[in-house]
């Protein structure tokens, strides 16, 4: 069916627009959701339980680094203090469907994007969608790369120092599965989507809620919301919180740039 123009549309038909989109969405997050769940041995064994052994490159690298200066760490220990156990019937086919689902749309992202863009698109200028080609491919790269930190930063990073924490000695680490998947997912998804804030912060300019003085003037108080954000998706030491902060700040400086084009860019047109 061909697609009306967006001036002829009225509510239902948007509506309509958009549960096509989210049926596409949805089909594709369950194809590679499908694939998943067929090599979920694989995705578990090599993905998901691959930061709880102690040979994971970051713990390698910090232990490296911390014989360079001369301290003890327990990122050296030969193996992590903590046995993941399932104490539920459909505790194991539980965790394999959503960690499936997961991995469904983490893979499925570009097209989650290219679905939502093409919803939004026709709403834009000729020129404004012009100048936003790149869109599908920027924000993909970015949740990409806060997947990755996620997973290789603050899954590790939260999974050493929760493991090691103890009250007493008479207590063992017995971690059942749903709550060990539930941190490494929560620590990868919710880094990919803190990443997509230069793309939020463009939109939010374009229809008139930010600009960059606003996001200069409560500078201050991104950097308390910041620190509050990385204490939630870290363990409480100041080394992990200040770690996982970095990047968020600097995303947030990038952010303030961004905005500054955009609003250049509209004086632009309007003094044209």
């Amino acid at each position: 069916m061909a697609r009306k123009n967006i001036n002829e549309m009225s509510f239902l038909d948007h509506l309509e627009d958009l549960r096509w989109h989210l049926i596409r969405i949805i089909t594709a997050v369950i194809i590679v959701a499908t694939f998943a769940f067929i090599f979920s041995r694989f995705l578990f064994d090599k993905i998901i339980f691959a930061p709880k052994d102690m040979s994971f490159p970051t713990y390698k690298f910090l232990c490296n680094a911390a014989n360079f200066i001369g301290l003890d760490t327990t990122f050296c220990a030969e193996q992590m203090p903590m046995i993941i156990q399932n104490r539920t019937m459909a505790g194991q086919f539980s965790a394999d469907i959503w960690t499936a689902i997961l991995a469904g749309f983490v893979i499925s992202f570009p097209y989650v994007i290219y679905q939502l863009w093409k919803f939004i698109s026709p709403g834009l200028h000729a020129n404004e969608r012009k100048h936003s080609r790149g869109f599908i491919i920027i924000s993909s790269l970015l949740f990409f790369i806060g997947v990755l930190f996620g997973y290789y930063i603050v899954t590790p990073l939260s999974l050493n120092f929760l493991a090691n924490y103890s009250i007493s000695e008479i207590v063992d680490n017995q971690i059942d599965i749903s709550s060990y998947i539930a941190l490494v997912r929560s620590s990868a998804l919710a880094s990919g989507l803190i990443f997509e804030l230069p793309i939020i912060i463009y939109f939010l300019t374009k229809i008139g809620l930010v600009t960059p003085e606003i996001l200069r003037k409560y500078r201050k108080y991104a950097l308390v919301v910041v620190l509050i954000l990385s204490a939630i998706i870290t363990p409480p030491d100041i080394a992990s919180q200040v770690i996982v902060a970095i990047p968020i700040l600097i995303l947030y400086q990038v952010s303030i740039y961004i905005s500054k084009i955009v609003i250049r860019n509209q004086k632009r047109k309007e003094n044209v």
